[in-house]
């Protein structure tokens, strides 16, 4: 009878080890699944990169467009080739027409004959010369204000990938009408929803 019941003991005591081994593994498993989907949780977050506006700045000072890559507004990519392609167009248009009348006018200074601009006067050269150095300088202007306002959208681009943009805030013009004398009043509504 001491057998039988040392037996049951040590059965009894073998089955609860063997059920507080199954527990812990279930417990772990339970804890690397969790782990599992909380990375998976934070892979869908972009973490904070407090340097991202500066990279894509930097980027697109280098080559134009290549901050819009960075930030992955590729679409905006071909529009700004397009607009610097049309700066450096037009600069290179109003060179090549001001150094065009630039030696008409001193052909016919040194007294050599010019059959293309043999219908203008001196003061018609200088003044086309002038209109022409006016509009290249203004060209090459507005080129350098393109290439900057790349720099500048890849950095505003890169600074507001780093907010949380959601639906819940909203700013809607209204227009109400005023019943006694219908003249629309104008405003603002800003609404935030919880």
């Amino acid at each position: 009878m001491k057998n039988k019941s040392l037996y049951i003991i040590l059965f009894f005591f073998i089955g609860t080890l063997h059920y507080t081994w199954a527990q812990e593994k279930n417990d772990e498993v339970k804890i690397k699944t969790e782990k599992v989907a909380v990375k998976k949780k934070k892979n869908n977050i972009k973490p904070y990169e407090p340097l991202a506006p500066a990279k894509a700045a930097f980027y697109s000072a280098i080559v134009p467009g290549l901050g819009q890559a960075y930030t992955k507004k590729y679409w905006k990519i071909p529009i700004v080739y397009a607009a610097i392609g049309t700066g450096v167009y037009f600069y290179t248009e109003n060179t090549n027409q001001y150094n065009r009348f630039r030696d008409a006018y001193k052909r016919r200074i040194t007294g050599i004959p010019d059959e293309e601009f043999k219908d203008f006067s001196d003061d018609q050269l200088i003044s086309i010369q002038r209109r022409y150095r006016r509009e290249q300088e203004l060209s090459l202007l507005v080129t350098v204000g393109l290439y900057l306002l790349n720099i500048v959208d890849a950095n505003v681009t890169a600074h507001l990938q780093n907010y949380n943009i959601s639906e819940d805030l909203t700013l809607q013009p209204k227009i109400n009408i005023d019943r006694f004398n219908t003249s629309p009043n104008y405003g603002l509504s800003f609404s935030y929803s919880f």
